[in-house]
């Protein structure tokens, strides 16, 4: 009997939701079994197979064997009439070496490309067509051949080996699996038995037709214990409660990595299925995937001998357009570039990027001015890839290219968002649809969402389950001077939260954890990733494995490779990134508005970069909204630090990260002259004078090295990659090299000393500053615009954020806050999107709308340019077509305020019942249709075809109610548009909101979440005001006690709160949708869980939470009111005033008591006086009479 075994037959996790075996376990517990090979079989797919041989090399005792089980539908991969169980069976295919790889390639790239139906599919045709190199399996239960057995077609079966063996003739396998399951649970116990039943077949079969026996196990996970874990993972997948017994897919619980021992035990009766294994293994010829650089070639003009000439030619062209005159210095730099770029074989790549960027121009899709390192790149600006000037903002080369550092060019692209799935469909045709595909990605089982499936499936109440995945913390403290990965074992160690959850006496609790723990890092799904496009100089599917996906923006069908982005460098493919910048379409779109208002053209890359204004927005932290600097706290140091030139905007995009961070308030004073600017030696002001003696950028190491040391630009890359790198044993040398070679250049050695000190601070944090100056420049841009033409702009980010409605009311909040008006939806004056009317307002967009359509929005627009404005609701229902502009539609512009303008209907009227035709909107529609029938017959009598012209239609008359309610209208208009745009249904408790609450809840978020890592956080209370707006409620499925939740909101954001036991039943009463509440909370740490001993753990910050102490409502706020003082100067009381006030006071009678503080700011007095005569109510009119004479006040 063989001594040892190879497993053949290994579902990794890349077999999605299925597999639960991670790739490095795999080969551990391989290599500790002392199995001399290991293979991968994923279904359909080769998502896992390079790195599955990157794993391997670490793990030489172990051949890696490439394979697939594919799924192959019988009757035709084109054939897609019957059920999908129907028409896909399994079959294992191994390749034997690089033409078996390439093959397999093919075939599992064929199956999704003209195969897929439910799943990959290829059939007897590829196979005939791609077999050389392979060898073949029967595989499992779901195999061909198992499937004709079981289904009593002997006669079948036999044929079906005959042509599997005719065509892989000695490399046709027939498999055997023997999963005899420990379980009480007859779905897995029918597994072993249908295996039993078929398996004196399979020997038969396989001794008549001379095809030798495999002994397999049908790998799912690593080892036994993690069956349950793997249990939960098909749940996850089948949405199965993991306590039924009876859901459709149950495995055995024998589905691991068996030791070689038990496999001969299990098979001790058929030994040669064993051998076959090791004989398998000894068939396969290693092979390498890893191969370099594969471009494409571009196509030049014959006139031109090659690539280098053709660039060479356009590099210069492009130099004598931009520099004018061409100075020894710039031809010696571009003469550097070009011969760094030809040694290293990459002309094409950059003749392929400035083509297609220049056909994005041509096509009007916005380019960015670059982004990364490529901006250092002379050539790359002379090409138009780039904008930025490297000579001019000392930008270097060797940055983005170094010919010690062997690596594809990096040359990433931003264009407008919008304008992106253009350019791709470009390239694609340029070079053929099957030379370009995007690159997959892999979503895994973060630790968050791996909690929540798992609480899923086991049915964890939901609240306890966002509470246990909450305690995940979004940071953890670096370790040995590294950030720690994010995982709920690193987050165990800091969180003892759950630590106890772990050790929970609730064993549903603890198990959630730990198989959450498992199964942690699983893939989940795949997708496409955002910008990542390979471009290949042959069909691909000579190189790598595609499947296919959907374009987000086009919805068409596009090509996927099966390898994620980090690994297809490895094997040769060119990988750029085209990404989709917001930015690019909100500085379009603004454009657009300002020539469509003010009939002037910007072109936006020819600004001045000088614009006082601009910098005076800077200067006042007034950028909400501007690229890059947006946040509160890059605001507060704009607000510091006064920008006056485009390099100070560059250095703090540079600064404003986690490290560098500290060297603000520096550079800040010493702009100012608060702080001395100093220098190490006298020739590092040129390279530092801009940053004001500070080093900022990775390119001033490299400079300065060059200049102090005499490094050449590629040992000066070499430096900063070291630092940054933190290459110690590099570092060392170069160290050394730094102090002797600026020693002989007269410098003192103790100051080279210092300076290689600060260096190596301060090298980790350095940015790319090619990469800060191309951003840097957007940023101006924004802020360019938003600074002189701010409706326009303001109209632009606006429209560009429509669908998020977080950041619509952000920039709806930063448009009051300058004072620009922004009107709901009017079916006169509003376009598609956000747009600039006649008097500078803003005015909302009609695609905005909820339920109104393109096609909708496009027939009013047609009619106002035809025949003009609308001039009332009988106009438009006259004018408008009602086939795109259906009944639906209308209610939603109705909700929306698009007819508000039109005053002699109201809102609430289009929904009263009018005559017998419905309501009034109904009897509107039904008016236009006749009219328009009317005109049509009209236009027909001219032509002899018409009948006698009837008497037109009666408007039917809007009908007359008062509405008293307007809350359920401002719903519908939060509900059409996402917001409130007339008027909000707290403005009514805008008093309230003001002097009776102490946070908002967004306030309250920030709290929290700055505090999630605090340790001893003291409690404190706070008062909350908003509107109930969700209310559920439930059992508890194990105590069978109610519990709920609510959803409040208030101006700036929503917040959900659980309610169990007594603190449910106690705020029952006020968990009504639309209730205006205050409450009374306490922010929190949250009781712990006891552990299994009994013990309470209290060391490490705890969970925070809002627990609510109190509930009344707002309505009922001003009848706790006691006093109210109001604050006078004593400049504004005369006679006049003091009648006024007094009569007001006397017309507002009640019980609050009335103080006045007199303020004398000449001589900086005040004294404090209380009525004798009067106590007020806090009534509107007395409130308005205070409003309008501008005084302060606060209530008690």
């Amino acid at each position: 009997m063989p001594s040892s075994f190879v497993h053949l037959h290994v579902h990794t996790q890349y077999s999605i939701l299925d597999g639960a075996a991670f790739i490095p376990q795999l080969f551990i517990k391989a290599t500790a079994d002392k199995q001399p090979a290991l293979a991968i079989t994923d279904h359909g797919n080769m998502f896992g197979v390079k790195e599955f041989i990157n794993t391997a090399k670490n793990y030489p005792e172990v051949k890696p064997i490439v394979g697939c089980e594919v799924y192959v539908a019988p009757e035709g991969r084109l054939l897609r009439k019957n059920k999908e169980d129907a028409t896909t069976c399994h079959l294992v295919l191994l390749a034997k070496d690089h033409l078996g790889y390439q093959n397999l390639i093919k075939l599992v790239s064929q199956a999704y490309i003209d195969g897929f139906y439910y799943k990959p599919r290829i059939d007897h045709e590829l196979l005939e067509k791609y077999h050389e190199g392979l060898i073949a399996m029967s595989a499992c239960l779901a195999g061909e051949l198992p499937r004709l057995i079981l289904a009593d077609k002997l006669t079948e079966a036999s044929q079906l080996i005959s042509w599997y063996k005719q065509l892989f003739g000695e490399d046709y396998y027939i498999e055997l699996q023997r999963h005899k399951t420990k379980l009480d649970i007859e779905k897995a116990k029918t597994c072993y038995v249908l295996q039993q039943k078929i398996e004196p077949h399979l020997i038969t079969l396989a001794h008549e037709h001379n095809v030798k026996l495999v002994a397999s196990n049908d790998v799912h996970y690593v080892n036994a214990e993690d069956a349950p874990a793997h249990d939960r993972l098909i749940c996850v997948a089948t949405n199965d409660d993991v306590a039924d017994d009876n859901r459709k897919i149950r495995y055995t619980g024998e589905e691991y990595l068996k030791s070689s021992e038990e496999m001969s035990a299990l098979f001790s009766d058929i030994p040669e299925a064993l051998a076959t294994t090791l004989e398998i293994s000894e068939k396969i010829t290693p092979y390498s995937l890893d191969r370099d650089p594969i471009l494409p070639h571009f196509p030049i003009p014959d006139s031109f001998s090659d690539s280098n000439a053709y660039l060479r030619h356009l590099t210069f062209l492009g130099a004598e357009r931009l520099y004018g005159e061409i100075t020894p210095e710039l031809r010696e730099r571009i003469d550097f570039e070009l011969n760094t770029i030809s040694e290293m074989g990459f002309p094409d790549y950059f003749l392929i990027v400035s083509d297609f960027i220049r056909a994005s121009r041509e096509m009007d899709v916005w380019v960015g001015p670059g982004r990364g390192s490529a901006a250092g790149s002379v050539v790359s600006y002379c090409l138009g890839i780039t904008l930025a000037d490297p000579i001019r903002y000392g930008l270097l080369f060797e940055r983005f290219l170094n010919k010690e550092r062997k690596s594809l060019p990096d040359i990433d692209i931003d264009f407008a968002d919008d304008g992106r799935w253009k350019v791709l469909q470009y390239v694609e045709n340029k070079y053929g649809k099957d030379h370009v595909s995007h690159v997959i990605t892999f979503g895994t089982m973060a630790a968050r969402s791996a909690i929540k499936d798992v609480a899923r499936v086991q049915r964890l109440p939901l609240a306890e389950a966002e509470r246990l995945a909450r305690l995940i913390p979004d940071r953890l403290p670096e370790k040995d001077g590294r950030p720690q990965k994010v995982n709920i074992e690193n987050s165990l160690k800091y969180v003892p939260g759950l630590q106890e959850a772990l050790n929970s006496e609730d064993p549903l609790l603890s198990s959630t954890l730990e198989y959450a723990r498992k199964l942690e890092g699983s893939v989940r799904n795949t997708g496409v990733h955002a910008c990542a496009i390979i471009i290949g100089p042959e069909t691909l599917t000579d190189h790598i494995p595609l499947s296919t996906g959907k374009d987000k923006d086009t919805g068409e069908d596009i090509l996927v490779s099966q390898y994620e982005g980090s690994l297809i460098e490895q094997v040769g493919m060119l990988k750029m990134d085209f990404l989709g910048l917001k930015t690019l379409s909100i500085l379009k779109t603004a454009v657009e508005n300002i020539k469509a208002n003010h009939n002037i053209d910007i072109d936006i890359n020819d600004i001045p970069l000088t614009d006082g204004p601009t910098y005076e927005l800077f200067s006042r932290g007034d950028t909400v909204g501007v690229f890059q600097f947006e946040s509160d706290g890059m605001r507060k140091w704009l607000r510091e630090l006064k920008p006056t030139c485009l390099e100070d905007l560059i250095a703090m995009t540079a600064l404003y990260r986690p490290g560098p961070m500290e060297y603000i308030p520096d550079f800040i004073d010493r702009k100012h002259g608060r702080k001395t600017i100093t220098y190490d030696l006298p020739q590092m002001e040129k390279f530092l004078k801009e940053t004001y003696g500070i080093t900022v950028y990775q390119e001033q190491v490299m400079l300065l090295s060059q200049e102090l040391a005499g490094f050449s630009g590629f040992e000066a890359d070499q430096l900063r990659s070291a630092m940054g790198k933190k290459k110690r044993n590099e570092m060392e040398e170069l160290r050394i090299e730094f102090l002797e070679r600026g020693s002989k250049r007269g410098i003192d050695e103790a100051i080279l000393k210092k300076i290689w000190v600060d260096w190596t601070a301060f090298a980790q944090y350095a940015f790319n500053k090619s990469h800060a100056t191309c951003y840097s420049i957007l940023s101006y841009q924004t802020g360019y615009l938003k600074a002189n033409y701010p409706a326009e702009f303001m109209a632009a980010v606006l429209s560009r954020n429509r669908d998020n409605i977080e950041e619509v009311s952000k920039f709806m909040a930063e448009c009051k806050r300058m004072e620009l008006n922004v009107l709901g939806p009017d079916v006169n004056e509003s376009m598609h999107d956000f747009t600039v009317n006649k008097a500078g307002d803003i005015r909302f967009g009609m695609a905005g709308i909820k339920g109104v359509g393109y096609g909708a929005v496009e027939n009013i627009i047609r009619a106002r340019e035809q025949d003009g404005s609308f001039k009332d609701v009988y106009d438009f229902a006259e004018r408008i077509n009602f086939n795109t502009c259906n009944r639906k539609a209308l209610e939603s512009l109705v909700y929306a305020g698009a007819f508000d303008s039109m005053k002699e209907v109201k809102r609430h009227q289009f929904f009263l019942p009018c005559n017998k035709d419905g309501v009034f909107l109904d009897s509107l529609m039904r008016y236009g249709i006749m009219i328009q029938e009317e005109k049509t017959r009209d236009v027909s009598s001219l032509f002899g075809e018409g009948t006698e012209s009837l008497v037109p239609p009666e408007r039917p008359a809007p009908p007359h109610m008062t509405l008293e309610v307007t809350e359920d209208f401002l719903k519908k208009e939060k509900e059409m548009v996402g917001i409130y745009l007339s008027s909000h249904p707290l403005d009514r408790f805008s008093f309230e909101m003001k002097h009776f609450t102490s946070h908002s809840l967004q306030e309250i978020a920030e709290i929290l979440e700055k505090a999630q890592s605090e340790e001893n956080f003291p409690s404190r209370e706070v008062r909350l005001g908003g509107l109930v707006t969700n209310v559920t409620s439930a059992l508890s499925k194990n105590s069978g006690r109610p519990w709920g939740t609510f959803t409040v909101e208030d101006y700036t954001s929503t917040r959900k709160f659980t309610l169990f036991g007594k603190e449910f039943e106690q705020f029952l009463p006020y968990m009504r949708q639309g209730e205006a509440l205050l409450m009374r909370c306490s922010l929190q740490e949250r009781f712990s869980y006891k552990k299994k001993n009994g013990s309470v753990q209290d060391k490490g910050p705890k969970e925070k939470e809002v627990r609510i102490l109190g509930i009344s409502l707002l309505a009922n706020a001003k009848e706790t009111l006691n006093a109210m003082t109001v604050y006078l100067d004593v400049e504004q009381i005369n006679a006049s005033f003091r009648k006024e006030l007094v009569n007001t006071l006397a017309s507002n009678p009640g019980k609050i008591t009335v103080h006045f503080v007199l303020k004398d700011k000449g001589n900086k007095m005040a004294v404090k006086l209380f009525s004798r005569s009067h106590r007020i109510d806090l009534t509107p009119e007395l409130l308005g009479w205070i409003q309008k004479n501008n005084l302060e006040f606060i209530v008690e």
